[in-house]
């Protein structure tokens, strides 16, 4: 007996997602294949006039335990299990008089769709794991030469294609969708066990089990010849109202520059420029356009192509400013119609709406790829360690406190080392992902430069300590006249010492902010 042409004679149907089901089972039926099915699945297709039996007909047992015990059962499973290829198998099924199944239409019952609703329980989440269903599918796709299995309902009508054109459904076909079952099933039991593992707080468990769904295939990755996929929810909170299809590297600069974003109370109008993940401008003000035009002075060479981020609505005005500097992508809260008609001339600028309440509630852990496995961290969702702790004889003033927890805010995000100058709304200059921290000084100086930005009286953050004295000087010597550092050399007092010999005032956060 050949798998190909294996003719397709009776189906078991039993789902939760009932999208396409009637027509589906009315067109299996009208090809004389024998329906079995349960519950609210049976209901359905006899209120639809489809003929179909109910699963006690293959076990002659009741449904019990409110549903809980109905596939369970040997008659089902033998006949999802049985390998008609052999002899032996066979012949148990025939003396027993059990039927083989053809086809398994099954669903999961929707656990994901209830861990969201609001206010559910956690009786009703139990209630909501499937434990009859992934058994039924797991079996048929082991067994998949005998018995087609179909979780999802968009194969509906490639199944009755295939069963049109000579009965049966081709093995090529049926390694297809055991693979999704495996898929489906490792997909369900992760997300199941991430529920138990958050009531029972166990933030890294011995085996750690993921599940993302696949949105979107990018054209490429990082670079044309690396081909890439987009999993998970971001597309729920980004909304793309213009342009073209969201890059690889789009995506990645936009995660960085959100983030960044949740730095700053939306009462504050802030405008952040990012390339490369790197902020290259940071600016608050009284409006958007006055903040714009500070954060793009900090550096008016690298905003070319870059991501532009506003924690607001984007208005004509905003729009009108910016429009002309060529730019990926602008993210806001909002735009308005005279925004989207200024801004829409240009075809392929992306032009996204973000919810920054929203993406400030999905940040919990992040992720870096390894050879071979992973890495996982709790996100870096923390500012400083407790209160700043001041160091030096002289105590900053109120004005260059402000200004150092905003070039705090913005060192977090600036891959390591990095040296961040700035005033009290705004960046003077941005040294990133230098292998030294005097290189990174240098740098963040030249920038500022270039922009006829004075960095007399202006302040200085750094991610992690100073080992030396040397990068302290750099600041010293570009006119900064106050510091902010996680502090913890095994050099800090040779820092101190430095700081107070030329009247710098020095904070020390307790928490360093590395980003490779």
């Amino acid at each position: 007996m050949l798998v190909d042409e294996y003719k397709i004679k009776t189906a078991l149907i039993s789902v939760s997602d009932k999208t396409g089901i009637v027509e589906f089972a009315q067109k299996l039926s009208e090809r004389g294949i024998i329906i079995y099915s349960t519950g609210g699945t049976e209901k359905l297709l006899k209120e639809n006039n489809v003929p179909a039996k109910s699963v006690t007909e293959l076990t002659n047992f009741p449904e019990i335990l409110n549903g809980r015990v109905k596939t369970l059962h040997p008659a089902v499973h033998a006949g999802l299990l049985a390998d008609l290829g052999v002899e032996e198998h066979r012949n148990q099924i025939e003396k027993l008089n059990i039927n083989s199944i053809d086809l398994l239409v099954v669903n999961l019952y929707p656990f994901e769709k209830t861990l969201k609703k609001e206010g559910v329980t956690h009786e009703e989440l139990i209630e909501n794991i499937d434990i009859g269903g992934p058994t039924m599918i797991r079996s048929a796709a082991k067994n998949y030469k005998w018995t087609a299995v179909v979780v999802n309902p968009s194969h509906y009508q490639t199944i009755i294609d295939y069963i049109d054109k000579n009965g049966a459904i081709p093995e090529e076909f049926r390694v297809k969708l055991a693979g999704e079952v495996f898929n489906h099933t490792a997909a369900y039991d992760a997300l199941i066990a991430k529920y138990f593992n958050k009531i029972n707080n166990i933030e890294f468990p011995e085996t750690l089990t993921l599940s993302y769904r696949k949105v979107q295939d990018c054209r490429y990755g990082e670079n044309s010849h690396q081909p890439a996929a987009v999993y998970g929810d971001f597309l729920d909170l980004f909304k793309k109202l213009h342009g073209k299809e969201l890059s690889y590297n789009n995506i990645v600069d936009i995660s960085a520059i959100a983030e960044l974003m949740l730095e700053f109370d939306s009462s504050k109008p802030t405008v952040a420029i990012v390339k490369h993940t790197n902020p290259c401008g940071v600016a608050t003000a009284d409006n958007f356009v006055d903040a714009y035009k500070l954060a793009f002075a900090t550096d008016t060479v690298s905003p070319f192509g870059g991501i532009v981020a506003i924690n607001g609505v984007m208005d004509k005005d905003f729009a009108s400013e910016i429009h002309s500097l060529f730019t990926e992508v602008l993210i806001a809260s909002e735009f308005t119609p005279e925004a989207l008609e200024i801004l829409t001339k240009k075809r392929d600028r992306r032009l996204i709406v973000a919810n920054f309440d929203n993406i400030r509630n999905s940040i919990g852990h992040a992720f870096k790829s390894i050879p071979s496995g992973m890495l996982y961290q709790r996100a870096d969702k923390l500012l400083c360690d407790g209160e700043l702790k001041v160091v030096t004889k002289r105590k900053p003033s109120d004005e260059e406190m402000e200004a150092l927890i905003f070039g705090w805010k913005i060192a977090k995000h600036v891959k390591s080392n990095a040296i961040v100058y700035a005033a009290k709304n705004r960046t003077l200059g941005i040294g990133a992902g230098q292998m030294s921290r005097v290189d990174s000084s240098r740098i963040a100086v030249e920038k500022a430069q270039m922009g006829n930005i004075d960095l007399k009286n202006s302040v200085v953050a750094s991610d992690a300590f100073f080992p030396f004295a040397d990068a302290l000087m750099e600041a010293v010597n570009a006119g900064a006249t106050a510091v902010i550092q996680p502090g913890g050399s095994v050099r800090d007092e040779d820092v101190i010492k430095a700081a107070d010999e030329n009247n710098i005032a020095m904070v020390f956060t307790g928490m360093r902010h590395f980003r490779h």
